[in-house]
């Protein structure tokens, strides 16, 4: 096998056991905190403790903060500009096909809100081909609590009502996993009961009451001398009384995204511990920014040991393990209402080197404009030079960054990069429009093209894509370049799509990062275009991924008949289906000018609101 190949299936090693590691969270082996039975009559056993009989409980701090920072509360020197365009006019036709679209949304919302809560009702996630359920993040009946705002904003009032009560009995002082991962406890628990108690306009005080233990459990996390967080937090270790330190490896996502839930939570309590253990981080990021290997971004791996954070890594990406930090940046601006500067000057600080370095434009058979952020690497030189070296892959988790830099187009005045914020959509639209299936890929390679027409215009030919085939897969077996039949061989074997020159990961896991843009994009400037773009994207999805108990990921989309998974994820309730539920829905609900929406598509009320 070439040389190049083996490079190329080491990298894809390294990255799937990173990948594992971030995405595992050590499922427990004991019950859930529900009985095991399936059904919503699934009670909490109160005996349950844990493999060891150990519950959590807060105690007095080891390492007590002498001064908490405060929430800021200057005015800003000017209101923040709005997001929203103006609610667009359409006619009675065109309003009959948008509501008929919404009920279909409508419809697939219910259809597998009803199998969850039928079968696996008080545990994390069902399994929509068998209808068994699994425990995954903690056993605290995520998608219940994930489940929740959705609820809400679908009008299932007594579904929510429901809903509310059942999370009484989630008891957050024991878990059967051995870790609690800090961030997606923070995202979906801490998230789902913020925004289900804000959108109920209060109604609802033991939403806070919950809020407020799965924070307290974060803040357990923080209980370490420099007062960062364990984000893979041990909490056996810390029921016992042991002492703990934050660690040298964390990734950038899983400590970079927790602001805006505990900063919302000391907006709505007054108690400033939260935001004090937010700004801490950020601090520390802003202090590190232009320290790093790549100036103004952060390594997918980072330092919390050091005070401040440190960062020694040399991958940059805006993709999986990094994203939220950047998202979080300006959805921390808008939660504090402009009156914080510390947050757009972070990301102002990352994106100019982000588009200088990352952000490439896709050669396509249609010929249209198309962006992506690629990943880089910094790589030594035997000289001891660095060069930078990017890398184009597209994730499906980067495709939220059209909304993420339309949205900052709009907030930081950058009216450029709406221009961007499009073309990085229509990149990940047009990777859905590209499968035989009609969904996007997990992942995938795409072939760069320098954005400036005068140097190359980008066009499409049949022999540049073979060309770049040919480059991409190297020599044959003899050490030969690949002949024209080898690389139609590996077109057809791998069932590449025109424009791909490889599809590293083929799944679709229900994911939302897609559609989140789309949405954003037709927030941001009222053109019905974007509704059109999401109902094939809708129709393609729920054309496959609709099974007998709720919706099921797909184990390869570039296949014909993508096979089901045994597998729905909380987001897919919390995130996805919101969001195509939001586009067809009334203009002004959950609007960005009074909401900001965490990284699982929780909103929350903004200062300024």
């Amino acid at each position: 096998m070439a040389v190049r190949r083996v490079r190329l299936i080491l990298a894809v090693i390294v990255i799937w056991i990173l990948g594992s590691w971030y995405y595992s969270w050590h499922p427990p082996n004991g019950p859930g905190f529900f009985n095991p039975a399936h059904g919503p009559g699934d009670r909490l056993n109160p005996d349950y403790a844990g493999p060891t009989g150990l519950r959590w409980e807060r105690r007095p701090p080891r390492y007590p903060v002498q001064k908490f920072a405060t929430l800021p509360t200057d005015k800003p020197t000017k209101r923040v500009p709005r997001i929203q365009a103006p609610r667009p006019q359409e006619t009675a036709a065109e309003k009959e096909t948008r509501l008929r679209r919404l009920g279909a949304v409508e419809d697939s919302f219910k259809h597998s809100w009803k199998g969850y809560k039928k079968y696996a009702f008080g545990h994390d996630e069902i399994k929509p081909i068998s209808g068994l359920y699994k425990d995954p993040f903690g056993g605290w009946a995520a998608t219940l609590v994930d489940s929740l705002d959705s609820l809400w904003l679908l009008g299932m009032k007594e579904d929510f009502d429901l809903a509310v009560k059942a999370c009484d009995n989630i008891d957050f002082t024991t878990t059967a996993a051995r870790d609690i991962n800090i961030f997606e406890t923070t995202i979906r628990y801490l998230g789902g009961f913020l925004a289900a108690y804000e959108l109920s306009e209060k109604q609802y005080p033991s939403l806070l009451k919950k809020a407020i233990e799965v924070a307290d459990l974060v803040m357990s996390s923080f209980d370490t001398p420099n007062h960062m967080p364990i984000t893979r937090f041990p909490w056996q270790r810390y029921a016992r009384g042991e002492a703990q330190a934050a660690r040298g490896h964390v990734l950038l996502a899983e400590i970079g995204s927790l602001g805006l839930e505990l900063t919302k939570l000391s907006q709505l309590t007054g108690d400033m511990q939260y935001y004090d253990a937010a700004q801490r981080i950020y601090d520390g990021l802003e202090r590190d920014q232009k320290t790093t290997m790549l100036p103004g971004m952060w390594p997918v791996v980072v330092d919390s040991s050091k005070s401040p954070i440190k960062s020694t890594g040399d991958q940059f990406t805006l993709g999986g393990m990094s994203d939220s930090t950047y998202e979080y940046l300006g959805k921390q601006y808008l939660l504090l209402g402009g009156a914080l500067e510390q947050p757009r000057k972070m990301y102002e600080g990352f994106i100019d080197v982000a588009k200088k370095h990352l952000l490439r434009r896709a050669l396509n058979p249609d010929n249209l404009p198309l962006l992506f952020f690629g990943d880089v690497r910094i790589v030594t030189l035997p000289s001891g030079e660095k060069q930078i070296v990017t890398t184009p892959i597209s994730q499906h988790l980067t495709c939220f960054t059209g909304g993420m830099v339309g949205m900052a187009a709009k907030i930081f005045e950058r009216p450029s990069d709406l221009g961007v914020a499009a073309q990085l959509t229509e990149g990940c639209v047009w990777s859905y429009n590209q499968t035989v299936s009609g969904i996007g890929p997990e992942i995938f390679h795409f072939i760069p093209c320098d954005p400036d027409v005068a140097k190359d215009d980008c066009q499409w030919s049949e022999e540049r894509w073979i060309e770049s085939l040919r480059k991409y897969w190297g020599q044959n077996t003899e050490g030969d370049a690949l002949s024209d039949e080898q690389v139609a061989s590996i077109i057809n074997m791998r069932r590449l799509p025109r424009g791909m020159i490889d599809v590293d990961d083929r799944r679709y896991i229900l994911r939302p990062e897609a559609i989140e843009s789309v949405f954003m994009m037709y927030r941001l400037t009222g053109d019905s275009k974007y509704m059109d773009k999401a109902w094939a994207m809708f129709q393609a999805i729920e054309k496959w991924t609709r099974s007998k108990y709720a919706s099921a990921a797909l184990d390869d989309v570039t296949a014909s008949r993508p096979k089901q998974v045994d597998s729905m994820e909380s987001f897919w309730l919390a995130e996805t289906l919101k969001y195509f539920y939001l586009i067809f829905g009334d203009w002004d609900l959950a609007n960005l000018d009074e909401w900001v929406l965490n990284t699982e598509a929780h909103p929350l009320r903004r200062a300024d609101a």
